[in-house]
């Protein structure tokens, strides 16, 4: 059976806000746009894309599931996300992890982790 990710779908109290903020952290686009959900993704063929829907419920608990990104450069990285809204979140995670926890403009939490090229290091 083939199947493909079509979209990550994220549950968004503030629909613009949180497409706009992971438009700009991916380099992503606006691919449809509707009142009640808004896709964003590389561009209209690309898969996965994420899709924004309106909830009106504030998060209130951690994740289950979260974004891990992989950065050339993982403190510059951290520095322009924080920069377009994010804030640094602390899951448990302890000063001994060489990834970054942050959290987006609605606390849903995601990892930026180190250069890839060291991943297998």
């Amino acid at each position: 059976m083939a199947v493909s990710l079509y979209t990550l779908t994220v549950d968004t109290h503030d629909l613009p806000l949180l497409a706009r903020f992971w438009s700009q952290v991916l380099g992503w686009r606006t691919v449809f746009e509707a009142d009640d959900e808004i896709v964003i993704g590389a561009d209209e063929s690309a898969l996965p894309g994420m899709c924004f829907v309106p909830v009106p419920d504030r998060k209130t608990a951690k994740n289950r599931l979260h974004i891990d990104l992989t950065p050339d450069d993982q403190a510059a990285e951290v520095d322009r996300i924080i920069g377009l809204g994010a804030t640094r979140a602390d899951v448990g995670q302890g000063p001994e992890v060489t990834w970054v926890v942050l959290a987006d403009p609605e606390g849903n939490e995601f990892c930026v982790l180190r250069p890839k090229k060291t991943l297998l290091d």
